[in-house]
């Protein structure tokens, strides 16, 4: 009953996410046909899960897709009584079986040639100082026979902001990572603030793919994640660095499996809860001594600047605290500006520490600020505040300016063209800058060309904006950083998916080179997944700034990003803002249409996670708000969304409903009207549609004219539509296929690999092959099947497809057994 229940529930998920592609789409199809044949060779009737009467009133029973963990148990349970009787049956539940077991997320074992072994530790400071003791303790509880068995060690040092935290996690994971031959995780939690913190299914996301699932196949809910998370890490010895953590519910998802594994938690917070469930150990880290803390300060210094008296550079080291951050940060200023006296450094920390003299940035928190953030701890002697201070004085008035146009927003990481546009100078010039502030530690260099704040720097820098450019000069930078994201943005995506119908001034005039590079959609890809994080951050600056029209548009040109690749917590967060947005600027009078739109791209995120009824409520809002403001081109697009999704739930009748519904809608398009350049291919994907709904009926001489149909409008588009020609021969052979003339089938398939190729798409032409082969079995054709699944696992090795390798190499070896 499991592996049948499980089987169930992974093709019932994929189905609505899409994350199987087209066999994950026919696996959910063929358990259609399961179940329905169940209720035909069985007796009586199924349970009311995952069933439902005809929509049209009549009286044969139909399937729907259960959703529902009562609606899976159901249909396994329905499907084993039947099989039971049938060994026919049986055994195609079984193929079935099979093939499902294909579509659920894989870990990848630690032992697999080619496994992933993650190596996302940044480097250990050359200027790391003490901290011996952690490292030993850390030691200790590894060693320890005492410690709870089945579980990872989990170590969790807490201590005030820039006492050194990190830098004893990185160096402790470093020491010990021989201990752990599989690799190391590592992610910074932002948990300076609850408005920054990375939620566990955006870390479980990256992690992930670091373990070697690829983007496309990661679940979309957080609990799905989370146990394949388990899965992957369940035979590995890894590395786990959780740095500056917010809170318990932030960390105890990405906790691995296993009990040979290491985990190190970094936080300002006592995590008593962690400590209390998982016996980690707990370490408080304390200030440097002033021994340690002048060693520190010199070798930031340096030998090249000329030595200073022994008690000048104690009173130096005093005035920082033993704060490490503040010694690297004001050894810094010393190391770079070789005629700032030591004597003056120590003299403006004395002052201030003793109250000599009123501290540059004032205390308190800037209103509205998304972080709650400040320029100090509101005691005027934090030795961390007074270093930023000394180290702010010496900088040109355009680094200082920079300084402090970045810091308007807590971007994930400060790119060279974020910073440009925050401070409105050039990239080349922005660049230099950059490079100043991490030569004086007021950033770190995290990546190529790629900086982020330490958030106690940043609270400092955003202090100083607000005292010296105030809330309209910060807004500003903070709209030319989204406007700057925008056009990025939707270049990327433009060349994701040039052929999509669009919404938004930003895509006027972007169009394809003549010689277009080939592989250059993938690069657009990897473009928007690399910045996606400070995408996601600029969708909520905006919005707090109260520029809704960025904010949807933003969202807009995500949409290839997360159609493609899912990231589904972050999809969902940021389309409600851009719903919102909309609607406020709808009410303003801004583009009525984008309301519409931004809700039809929220049922889809909706979808990838599982949660059919609220795709289904917002895809009716949309409905109802595109023809509300009468635009034709959107509520055709949201009614066909709303086919697709019930098409995706074996609602066959309603789908086809719906897409006819569509195409009325678009006969009230006029020339000039939003939509016109694309009524044709609107068209022809609302014929394809259709003949797809009608085949699943299996009213099979309706559904072939509707897609041949779709075809001739495909091949009549300017220029042709070879991928899509192909994605309709496809239906067609499966239409065959399903009508039970296998020769008419490959007819079709041969025409689809000859399209797919001419397109160019690889792992459609993978596809493809594959079903032929499914046909030459049909026909027992062994040796044809044969060769077709060997060409289709040259095309899905070429596209780093493990999963369908893995399927098309497990067939061939039954043929060859």
């Amino acid at each position: 009953m499991s592996v049948v229940f499980s089987a169930v529930s992974t093709v019932a998920s994929g189905a609505l996410s899409g994350a199987g592609g087209e066999m994950g789409r026919r696996t959910s199809e063929r358990l259609y046909g399961l179940l329905s044949r169940a209720r035909s060779e069985g007796s009586g009737e199924p349970g009311t899960a995952g069933a439902g009467p005809r929509p049209d009133g009549g009286d044969s029973w139909a399937p729907t897709l259960p959703v529902t963990d009562s609606e899976q148990r159901e249909a396994a349970r329905w499907l084993l009584e039947v099989a039971r009787r049938s060994p026919e049956f049986a055994r195609e539940v079984t193929e079935w079986v099979r093939d499902a077991s294909w579509l659920a997320p894989r870990a990848v074992p630690a032992v697999a040639v080619g496994a992933s072994r993650p190596q996302m530790l940044p480097p250990s400071t050359a200027l790391f100082t003490d901290r011996e003791d952690v490292t030993a303790a850390v030691t200790e509880l590894l060693d320890g026979a005492d410690r709870p068995q089945g579980a990872p060690a989990v170590a969790v040092l807490t201590g005030p902001g820039g006492i050194g935290k990190t830098a004893a996690a990185v160096n402790c994971a470093h020491v010990l990572r021989d201990r752990f031959p599989d690799g190391v995780l590592y992610v910074d939690l932002a948990g300076a603030s609850v408005d920054t913190v990375l939620s566990p299914s955006d870390v479980l996301a990256r992690f992930l793919e670091r373990l070697g699932v690829p983007a496309g196949t990661v679940p979309g809910d957080e609990a799905r994640q989370r146990d394949l998370y388990r899965d992957c890490t369940a035979d590995r010895r890894m590395v786990v660095v959780l740095d500056n953590a917010y809170s318990e519910a932030q960390v105890m998802p990405l906790l691995p499996a296993a009990a040979g594994s290491l985990v190190l938690v970094t936080s300002r917070r006592r995590l008593d809860r962690l400590v209390a469930e998982t016996g980690a150990l707990h370490r408080t880290v304390a200030p440097l001594s002033l021994a340690d803390s002048v060693s520190l300060l010199k070798r930031v210094v340096g030998r090249e600047r000329p030595a200073a008296p022994d008690a000048v550079v104690r009173a130096v080291a005093e005035g920082t605290g033993g704060i490490p951050l503040a010694l690297c940060t004001t050894g810094a200023g010393l190391a770079v500006r070789e005629y700032l006296p030591w004597e003056r450094v120590a003299r403006q920390l004395s002052d201030r520490i003793h109250g000599q003299e009123e501290p540059a940035v004032q205390d308190g928190t800037l209103d509205g600020a998304p972080d709650g953030s400040s320029g100090g701890s509101g005691d005027r002697a934090d030795p961390v505040r007074l270093a930023h201070d000394a180290s702010y004085r010496e900088l040109t008035p355009e680094c200082a300016s920079l300084y402090r146009a970045i810091a308007v927003w807590p971007w994930p990481t400060v790119t060279v063209p974020c910073a440009a546009h925050a401070a409105g100078v050039g990239e080349s010039e922005a660049r230099e800058l950059l490079e100043q502030l991490a030569r004086v530690h007021l950033l770190a260099e995290v990546g190529e060309e790629r900086y982020r704040f330490h958030d106690i720097a940043r609270a400092h820098a955003r202090a100083r904006a607000a005292a010296e450019d105030g809330h309209g000069r910060m807004a500003a930078a903070v709209r030319r950083v989204a406007v700057g994201q925008l056009r990025f943005a939707a270049g990327a995506d433009f060349r994701v998916l040039p052929l999509r119908w669009r919404l938004g001034p930003a895509y006027a005039g972007l169009a394809l080179p003549e010689h277009r590079p080939p592989g250059d959609g993938k690069r657009a890809l990897e473009e928007l997944r690399h910045e996606r994080e400070n995408l996601a951050a600029v969708v909520r600056a905006a919005e707090h700034h109260g520029f809704d029209d960025l904010v949807w548009q933003l969202c807009e040109a995500m949409w290839g990003l997360h159609l493609l690749l899912g990231f589904h917590a972050q999809w969902v967060d940021t389309h409600l803002r851009g719903v919102e947005a909309a609607r406020r600027g709808a009410d303003a009078f801004g583009d009525a249409r984008a309301v519409g739109r931004m809700l039809v791209q929220l049922a889809f995120a909706y979808m990838g996670l599982g949660q059919a009824d609220d795709a289904e409520r917002v895809l009716a809002e949309a409905v109802a708000a595109d023809e509300a403001c009468g635009h034709h081109r959107g509520q055709a697009s949201a009614v066909e969304a709303l086919g697709l999704l019930l098409l995706k739930r074996w609602k066959y009748p309603e789908a086809q409903r719906c897409f006819e519904e569509a195409r009325v809608i678009l006969g009230r398009i006029r020339q000039g009207d939003d939509g016109w350049k694309d009524l044709p291919r609107a068209l022809a994907l609302l014929e394809h549609h259709t003949g797809r709904a009608q085949g699943k009926q299996r009213d099979f001489a309706a559904a072939l004219v509707r897609l041949n149909d779709a075809l001739a409008r495909f091949r009549a588009l300017p220029g042709g539509d070879p991928y899509n020609e192909g994605r309709v021969y496809m239906s067609l052979g499966e239409t065959h296929l399903d009508a039970g003339d296998v020769d008419l089938a490959l007819v079709c398939l041969d025409k689809a690999v000859e399209a797919m190729d001419t397109a160019g798409a690889g792992p459609q032409l993978a596809d493809a092959t594959e079903l032929r082969a499914r046909c030459h079995r049909r026909s027992d054709r062994p040796a044809q099947e044969a060769a077709d699944l060997r060409t289709a696992a040259a095309h899905y090795e070429k596209g780093g497809d493990g999963r369908g390798l893995g399927r098309v190499r497990a067939r061939l070896a039954e043929l060859e057994g």
